[in-house]
């Protein structure tokens, strides 16, 4: 098991181009990552394979994951590449600023403390609201509200994760931005509390008063 730390931790074969990751952020073997920001905690697993997309802090990425795939021109005469990465085939050409541009304009951003299950698709512009979790092998072609659970392709919603009460609490808490060693302190009642207990516990506390922001 990796050891982790305010240095990102890349597994083998991970690639990271043109991105910022933040402390404790974890990228699984074989993920490719592209002009992207990942928060503090957030990880991948294998394979997952992410390109200008914003990710919140405690962002859990599962194995095979797609966020914000790439779009092809399929207005045009053809759909292949040769037409924007065109110096892959003529050295003398240069590739097609605009088609990337395009393909930057509308990120995915993923909120604080987000799920996205095993082998899903996030497609361009799609927002996960904080706290939201996204079943396995499911396709998300519109936003999620917070603390929503949604699955299916194209992906429905299913069920809130906790009440809206508790919802909002947990983002008016955001312990998220609490520093390393208050979430090492509430370790024990991270695990032990359901939601509800923690937020009666942390809402007016000590902890509370020292969340970090950042």
């Amino acid at each position: 098991m990796p050891q982790l730390s305010e240095k990102p931790y890349l597994h083998e074969g991970a690639t990271v181009t043109g991105s910022t990751l933040g402390r404790y952020v974890e990228i699984g073997a074989g993920a490719r990552i592209v002009e992207s920001v990942f928060g503090d905690y957030s990880y991948t697993d294998r394979y997952a394979d992410i390109a200008y997309s914003t990710l919140g802090k405690f962002a859990n990425v599962a194995a095979f994951v797609r966020l914000n795939p790439s779009e092809h021109p399929y207005q045009r005469a053809s759909l292949h590449h040769f037409m924007y990465r065109s110096e892959y085939y003529w050295p003398e050409e240069k590739s097609e600023k605009a088609l990337f541009d395009w393909r930057r304009s509308r990120p995915v951003t993923l909120g604080h403390d987000t799920w996205i299950g095993h082998g899903s698709v996030i497609m361009k512009g799609v927002t996960i609201g904080d706290g939201a979790i996204v079943g396995s092998l499911s396709v998300v072609t519109k936003d999620v509200p917070p603390y929503a659970i949604v699955a299916g392709k194209p992906a429905q919603f299913l069920k809130w994760r906790h009440p809206q009460e508790i919802a909002e609490r947990l983002q008016a808490l955001a312990w998220w931005d609490w520093d390393h060693e208050t979430l090492r302190e509430a370790l024990p009642d991270f695990r032990a509390l359901s939601a509800e207990a923690f937020l009666e516990r942390y809402e007016t506390s000590e902890a509370a008063a020292r969340r970090v922001a950042g």
